[in-house]
């Protein structure tokens, strides 16, 4: 595939990190028919496109927490939205942190840390950044009522196209963001100094507030249901996430729907999902001028890309939307890396790589220049940037880690980047023949707590004090299994013993995880594996 003449060149590439916000893989390179995503493709033509990537807890703080620190929810303790990592688990070195400790500026625009208690009401500045991080001043508007509905007044909708012009400020978050990355790769060239610059997109988390014109690349007669939008009969009820957040939204609101399992009218199921697309497609058109722009400034040559997002986003599967829960739906997302010399060949000074695409107008086709079915998890960011960067990779932690400054507890993804397609060798293990599992085949482990083994008002977001059961989620290329269990959140600890419910998945016979199969197989192996992953 790659031959890997590739070296770290001696004065290290810089790094550009997009981190986008709920975006589950509804992309082109992905191999969604419906979508508009260019710009990401054409990102993706240039990359190792990483086909099974998976979100270590589907709500935004502790995943972006776990990923930046390249540790796990149990490690960082940070299961909500409400503690800080260095005081409340340990003072655990970042990502960006240990970039800038290597020499590199390290620039934070947007959504890159949860903003908050959780990144101690600076995203982390200064331990993780050279300078203030950037937030566009139209965020706070984010949740106001900017929404024109049909009578002609405004309200905070989900649904929300809206014409910029008339928005506080006469732009939206994204652009600003966009605007000052650009800004800021300008003065990056001009100085000449090495950096890891990451961006965060807001869209398309809720509200779906987007430019109107991408509407219509996405006529409501093309939009489909959910593949199953139904409840699955044999969901144990402590799986199932009520969507509180978009039942509070005022379009969501007036339509009255029961708690916890609705359903939503199927007419405005498909209104979400249309502008949901739309707000890839306007995300997409900041991706093109952001990665034109590093084009324009001559730094495409020595530059990693990495494009990836937070967790993903239910669309009405398994009559469920929003995050918050173990499926892959909201698990799942896109990652992948551009490494000029490696997974492109350079090219020579002048030469675009990456040349803006209108998704207004695009005919291309483009597909990922290398794709890995190999399972990876987010937490293995870190080690993975740092061998790509020429960094030293930080250490594996120790069982416990908590006075372990620097370590990460997953391994650098590197191997995999020009090995994509070989065979997952078939070794037995342990088991019996019907299930395979043995230790080599990679694994991506996910978690969500819960409040009850019902769904309730907070059953989406529990704070830590009301967790009382968590659900650890195992997910390998043949299978998904789930276990919920007694958490004891006083203490951290989650007893095996106490079992609540557990979920099994085949992907090869189940792909969308309707069918539960746990109550009729004997699943022992599966149960010693999570045990095992958890001891260490």
């Amino acid at each position: 595939m790659w031959k890997l003449s590739w070296k770290a060149s001696p004065d290290g590439m810089n790094v550009l990190f997009i981190v986008v916000d709920d975006l589950r893989p509804v992309l082109g390179c992905y191999g969604d028919k419906l979508v508009k995503s260019p710009n990401i493709d054409q990102l993706a033509s240039h990359s190792i496109v990483f086909n099974n990537a998976y979100a270590q807890q589907a709500v935004c703080a502790p995943s972006r927490v776990s990923f930046l620190t390249g540790r796990r929810p149990d490690t960082t303790r940070l299961y909500d939205f409400y503690s800080y990592w260095r005081v409340h688990a340990g003072n655990y070195s970042t990502m960006p942190q240990y970039f800038k400790e290597n020499g590199y500026v390290t620039l934070s625009v947007g959504k890159v840390f949860h903003p908050g208690v959780s990144s101690n009401y600076s995203d982390d500045y200064p331990y993780s950044w050279s300078i203030p991080p950037f937030h566009p001043s139209t965020e706070k508007y984010e949740n106001d009522k900017t929404c024109r509905g049909k009578d002609g007044k405004l309200y905070a909708n989900l649904v929300c196209p809206v014409d910029v012009t008339e928005m506080p400020g006469g732009t939206l978050p994204d652009i600003q963001s966009t605007e000052e990355a650009i800004r800021l790769l300008n003065v990056m060239k001009t100085n000449k100094q090495k950096f890891f610059l990451a961006v965060g997109y807001h869209k398309p988390h809720i509200p779906l507030r987007y430019p109107q014109e991408f509407l219509k690349l996405y006529p409501l007669e093309n939009i489909t249901l959910a593949p199953d939008p139904w409840v699955p009969e044999k969901l144990p009820s402590v799986a199932y996430n009520p969507w509180m957040d978009i039942r509070q939204r005022d379009d969501v609101e007036a339509l009255n729907v029961s708690f916890p399992y609705g359903p939503l009218p199927d007419d405005f199921q498909r209104q979400i999902r249309q502008s949901y697309y739309a707000a890839v497609s306007y995300l997409d058109m900041q991706v093109g001028l952001l990665l034109n722009a590093l084009d324009d400034v001559g730094l495409s040559n020595s530059t990693i890309v990495v494009f990836t997002a937070d967790h993903g986003w239910s669309l009405g599967e398994h009559g469920e939307w929003a995050k918050y829960s173990n499926f892959d739906v909201a698990t799942r997302v896109p990652l992948m890396f551009y490494v000029p010399g490696m997974t492109a060949s350079s090219v020579s000074q002048g030469e675009r790589v990456f040349p803006y695409i209108d998704p207004f107008s695009h005919i291309l086709g483009l597909v990922p220049q290398g794709r890995s079915e190999k399972v990876v998890e987010l937490v293995s960011l870190f080690s993975t940037l740092a061998e790509l960067a020429g960094l030293q990779v930080p250490p594996v932690c120790p069982e416990t880690s908590f006075h372990v400054a620097l370590c990460t507890e997953g391994a650098s993804i590197v191997r995999y980047f020009n090995a994509s397609e070989e065979k997952v060798e078939e070794e037995k293990g342990g088991c019996d023949d019907t299930y395979r599992c043995f230790n080599e085949e990679p694994v991506a482990f996910s978690q969500y707590p819960r409040p009850a083994d019902t769904p309730q008002w907070n059953s989406d977001k529990p704070k830590l004090k009301d967790i009382r059961i968590m659900g650890y989620s195992m997910r390998t290329i043949d299978y998904r299994y789930t276990v919920w269990v007694q958490f004891n959140p006083n203490n951290f600890s989650a007893n095996f013993e106490d079992v609540h419910a557990g979920e099994l998945y085949m992907v090869e016979t189940d792909p969308n995880q309707d069918y539960n199969i746990y109550n009729n197989t004997s699943h022992g192996c599966f149960l010693k594996k999570i045990l095992g992953f958890l001891k260490h």
